[in-house]
């Protein structure tokens, strides 16, 4: 459990002791993160061979540093420009430390010099990206 979870623990067992009834540790918010990338038209079927059978070092991996609900998809935006959109949650405490845990894996490593072959970042992506970025701008619960 990460710190936040901890406390929330903590909070319940000090107020049950102190005669409150009914009360339940919360589980901290996901953050939820959108991204897009293109995707090479030529690549396209190797992209989803991959994605069909991902293998189980880069799932642990994902999950060790805090990845949940991951999802990508893929879209035909123009007439033979296609993009891939990933949506995903993150459930730590200290993203740039899991994401830098992540990006120094071996496994995680070979795992990209598969994928990044089938990729095109977008243009406009910010400094320091590889996929883009995008604004949440709805979300229903």
């Amino acid at each position: 459990m990460d710190r936040v979870g901890d406390l929330s623990v903590l909070a319940c067992l000090l107020a049950l002791s102190l005669g409150a009834t009914g009360c339940v540790p919360q589980k901290p918010r996901a953050q939820r993160y959108g991204m897009v990338i293109g995707v090479r038209p030529d690549k396209i079927e190797e992209y989803k061979r991959l994605h069909a059978a991902v293998w189980p070092e880069i799932l642990g991996k994902l999950r060790a540093v805090n990845v949940r609900n991951y999802s990508i998809y893929l879209a035909e935006v123009e007439k033979g420009k296609w993009y891939l959109f990933s949506y995903w949650e993150y459930t730590g405490s200290d993203f740039k430390s899991d994401m830098a845990r992540m990006a120094a894996d071996p496994k995680t490593r070979e795992w990209w010099k598969l994928t990044d072959p089938c990729q095109e970042p977008v243009p406009t992506r910010k400094e320091g990206e590889k996929w883009a970025a995008i604004e949440e701008v709805f979300h229903m619960d």
